[in-house]
């Protein structure tokens, strides 16, 4: 009796959505992995890159440009508590680890290695962690749990968010299709965050500084955002990250003005401004 390998069925079913009209979620086998820091390094002055590897980064899976792991950290008493493989899942135990979800901004299956870009901030778990990490520290990553895969048939694409959507951004204008057309839109402190990307010629890159105002206030992203026109009879896809309240009126403004589908937009809130660990679930 023949036995048939489903393990990379996924495969199938993203290139099936890649030429597709509508963009869909294609989840992917769960792995933990216990992985080493091989080093960090800036990129620009606004995002430390942390690159994992060492045994348990191989096999690992990047298909959606905005697909996110776990970092899971120690708790406060030092202990570390691990969620456990559940079949093609994890089982995470109660009350969950502590942990925060980032971007995969890279994997190279040849190094094996993993690229995490966190934006360094004041306070935070991870932001602090990465800034004093040294090079063969063990870090346990879980994820991908797959990722919203978007066609490359779409007319134009328009992308939008903050440093913190940078990774992601980043990735979609490597990932797209060298003959894509569209937008891309991004606030950051001053030229001084800017980072070179490989956008395709068909992709307007905008960089829109903040100056002296705190991160994750004003309408500039919003007001650059929707004073795009996208030509009669084209189809658009709208992917836009960043401050919960920053991005709020770019919601109304694919339902309102666009009307897109749903399959074709993504708008999502990475985090809100006084809010640690935000979840926009639970918003």
């Amino acid at each position: 009796m023949t036995r048939v390998d489903h393990r990379h069925r996924h495969l199938d079913r993203i290139a099936e959505v890649r030429a597709g009209r509508h963009a869909e979620k294609v989840g992917y086998p769960i792995h933990l992995r216990e992985t080493e820091v091989v080093r960090t390094t800036m990129v620009g002055s606004g995002l430390l890159r942390v690159t994992l590897g060492g045994p348990g980064a191989k096999g690992f899976e990047a298909h959606a440009p905005d697909e996110h792991v776990k970092l899971i950290f120690p708790e406060p008493d030092g202990s570390l508590r691990l969620p456990e493989r559940n079949g093609m899942m994890l089982r995470w135990p109660r009350p969950a680890p502590t942990s925060r979800e980032y971007t995969v901004r890279r994997y190279d299956p040849v190094a094996g290695e993993i690229d995490i870009d966190i934006a360094p901030h004041d306070g935070g778990l991870a932001s602090g962690w990465a800034q004093a990490v040294q090079p063969g520290a063990v870090l346990h990553v879980a994820g991908p749990p797959g990722g919203l895969i978007v066609p490359h048939t779409y007319d134009r694409y328009l992308l939008a968010g903050d440093i913190t959507a940078l990774p992601a951004i980043a990735r979609w204008l490597e990932e797209l299709p060298r003959g894509a057309r569209g937008w891309a839109f991004v606030e950051v402190a001053d030229a001084a965050q800017e980072i070179e990307l490989s956008a395709p010629q068909g992709v307007e890159v905008r960089w829109l500084h903040r100056g002296d105002r705190p991160a994750g206030t004003g309408d500039a992203l919003a007001r650059a955002v929707t004073a795009v026109t996208v030509p009669e009879g084209e189809r658009v896809y709208v992917w836009a990250a960043g401050e919960a309240g920053q991005i709020k009126p770019l919601r109304r403004w694919v339902r309102d003005e666009l009307r897109l589908e749903k399959a074709d937009h993504d708008i999502t809130g990475y985090w809100k401004r006084g809010v640690a660990d935000f979840d926009e679930d639970d918003d």
